[in-house]
């Protein structure tokens, strides 16, 4: 799991199957030998899985197997210790399929929380999926969600952290009480907190 791309390989599969080719873009800059070498040493202790698909698509798609989906957890806690190394500047070109895990690391919910939120942004849609103190995201447009927010990656993040001050660029719709109760859920770094309250001109803008 420390070879280079292979934990970039288990985040973008764990919002759902993939093509090759679009799991190479998602990754970002991995060499096609590089990338092909890590899923099959992957593939061959069974973290993930190719699968066909049938017609009219016919194409065959990498995911992880439940072997792989036990990364996950894992996966998200490195990512909530790593925040204690960033600065908000890290996070202001965030890609949109970074979104989700990004809402699934800065979230904490409660047991007993259970609700839909859909989000949007750069032409891509995504559900997360809240029960039983875990997060599930997927690749897909859900409708209706209880919650539904819009906009850049940045902006949305920061209408979590900082509020009804960062909401400008964000387009929000549902149930405002669940917005307001999953604010309540965000653990981030302090110093992160105040650097985006700090840069809410820029952030807004």
């Amino acid at each position: 799991m420390g070879e280079r791309w292979t934990l970039l390989i288990v985040r973008e599969l764990s919002l759902g199957p993939l093509r090759f080719s679009a799991l190479a873009r998602s990754v970002g800059g991995a060499p096609t030998d590089v990338l092909t070498k890590r899923l099959r040493d992957l593939e061959q202790h069974s973290i993930i899985a190719r699968r066909e698909l049938g017609p009219p698509v016919s194409a065959t798609v990498y995911e992880l197997t439940s072997l792989g989906r036990g990364l996950e957890s894992p996966m998200l806690e490195l990512s909530r210790w790593g925040m204690g190394l960033q600065k908000l500047p890290d996070v202001v070109d965030l890609a949109p399929s970074s979104l989700p895990n990004a809402m699934r690391v800065i979230l904490h919910p409660t047991q007993d929380l259970q609700a839909t939120l859909a989000l949007r942004s750069g032409g891509q849609s995504f559900a997360l999926r809240i029960a039983d103190g875990w997060i599930d995201a997927s690749r897909e447009d859900i409708a209706p969600a209880d919650l539904s927010l819009a906009g850049t990656p940045i902006d949305i993040i920061a209408a979590m952290v900082a509020g009804e001050a960062a909401e400008a660029g964000v387009e929000i719709n549902g149930d405002r009480e669940l917005l307001d109760q999953l604010r309540s859920l965000v653990v981030i770094p302090e110093h992160l907190r105040e650097e985006a309250l700090a840069g809410l001109p820029v952030l807004a803008g």
